[in-house]
């Protein structure tokens, strides 16, 4: 997955509860069950790192693949997206795969029996994430073709859109990631930055011309 929201990755629309047989006990990683799908492969990703693939045909509303992770406590979610955030600005990876659960747990998807942490943002998914009898789902919106990259809406907030670049490509992608009923105020925003730096440009190219002499 990409960069953090303001709530360590929370997709509002999306992923906020975990598997009840999970949630009755605290889970270590190593007892977390991986998450396997006939549906799909994992590559490289022109999104970002590596992403999630169909292998086969996948028809609309098929049950792709289930979201599996840590539960952990919000003061131990805390600690992890400062870690995530030095490691980021060290040059690390600074994907999160931490969601909001519920008011006293999260979920920390950062493990490789979760495959489903690597499927990418697009402003134009081609899946959500769904809660079914207590289990996340990534679920397709759509027939997806063999080859197609999977994709969800992160849904990330407001307030931390510069720090989250959006490379999906959608013809409405506004750059960066941000849930959908916000990207009208970022195009603005970028687009009024446009302008300025123009603006800007145009002062300097003017500023930079040699003054002709008088007579």
């Amino acid at each position: 997955m990409q960069c953090s929201s303001e709530r360590f990755g929370s997709p509002r629309d999306g992923l906020r509860r975990f598997p009840m047989s999970i949630l009755t006990a605290h889970v270590s990683p190593r007892r977390v069950r991986a998450a396997k799908s006939p549906w799909i492969r994992a590559d490289q990703s022109p999104i970002h790192g590596r992403g999630v693939y169909a292998s086969q045909p996948i028809p609309m509303g098929t049950r792709v693949i289930e979201y599996v992770g840590e539960r952990i406590t919000k003061a131990e979610a805390r600690r992890r997206e400062q870690l995530r955030l030095r490691r980021q600005k060290r040059g690390g990876d600074g994907s999160v795969y931490i969601f909001e659960l519920n008011r006293r747990y999260d979920l920390d998807g950062r493990m490789s029996a979760n495959v489903a942490r690597l499927i990418n943002h697009s402003c134009a998914p081609n899946c959500r994430a769904e809660t079914m009898r207590g289990r996340i789902w990534i679920i397709a919106n759509r027939d997806i073709s063999v080859g197609e990259e999977l994709t969800f809406d992160y849904g990330y907030g407001f307030s931390e859109w510069r720090l989250h670049p959006c490379r999906c490509g959608a013809p409405r992608c506004p750059g960066f990631i941000i849930n959908a009923a916000q990207r009208w105020r970022v195009r603005r925003i970028v687009r009024q930055m446009a302008a300025r730096n123009r603006a800007a440009q145009r002062f300097a190219a003017k500023q930079a011309e040699p003054v002709k002499a008088a007579g």
